[in-house]
């Protein structure tokens, strides 16, 4: 395995914190419905699960369940009215893309969230920069089917093999070996109910400055 000549991106949870705005939304809803606010402990762990994981936590119901639907549609307009007020990077991401781009290494975003937010969502955060962007509604397939993770890779004209893909959700880890990508678990996100190192992802890092020493591990540089 060489250094990777691109590194690919889940956004929520592992770029950005974006938990806050969504446990906003959801908790909007059952505001509405005059029930307390679910705590934000409760809900962070299911951010980078969208409007399911979110509607599960906060109301204990799934997809399958009637009332779903309309709450989903209640939720994502409550979202969309409010993406990015307490949104922001995780700390050392600024430094961490700024160090890729010392070493010309490539990056990019693969996240399920749709493009109707995202391409709102990375300009506020400041990740406007990004070498590509692949929502959810991009390709036929969101993660963990691989069509996004090749999708990125093609838009940077490099192969998948010669990418990385680091996310904080299972359905990453999944997408990027199904990619013929090395997978890295960024345990700094909010990874849903399961354990990180249960994944069997090639690296799990506890920060975003840690994907730095791994990429050393396969050609260091000196400081």
């Amino acid at each position: 395995m060489s250094m990777p000549r691109a590194i690919l991106f889940d956004l929520d949870g592992t770029l950005a914190d974006t938990a806050p705005d969504l446990a906003a939304a959801v908790n909007r809803l059952r505001e509405e419905r005059d029930l307390a606010p679910a705590p934000y402990a409760q809900l962070r762990p299911f951010a980078s699960a969208g409007a399911r994981g979110l509607i599960g936590a906060a109301f204990g119901i799934t997809p399958e369940d009637q009332e779903y639907e309309s709450l989903r549609v209640a939720f994502l307009a409550n979202y969309a009215a409010a993406i990015a007020v307490r949104s922001s990077l995780f700390e050392a991401v600024p430094q961490l893309l700024e160090h890729l781009a010392e070493r010309r290494i490539a990056w990019g975003i693969v996240t399920n969230k749709a493009a109707r937010f995202t391409d709102v969502l990375v300009p506020l955060i400041g990740l406007g920069h990004a070498g590509c962007i692949v929502s959810g509604d991009t390709t036929a397939h969101p993660k963990p089917h691989p069509a996004p993770l090749l999708e990125a890779a093609r838009r940077l004209s490099i192969p998948a093999a010669a990418c990385w893909y680091v996310g904080d959700d299972l359905r990453d880890i999944a997408a990027g070996r199904a990619a013929g990508m090395r997978t890295v678990a960024a345990a700094w996100g909010y990874c849903g109910q399961t354990e990180p190192h249960a994944w069997q992802a090639d690296a799990v890092l506890d920060t975003p400055l840690g994907l730095l020493a791994e990429i050393d591990r396969f050609s260091p540089l000196p400081r």
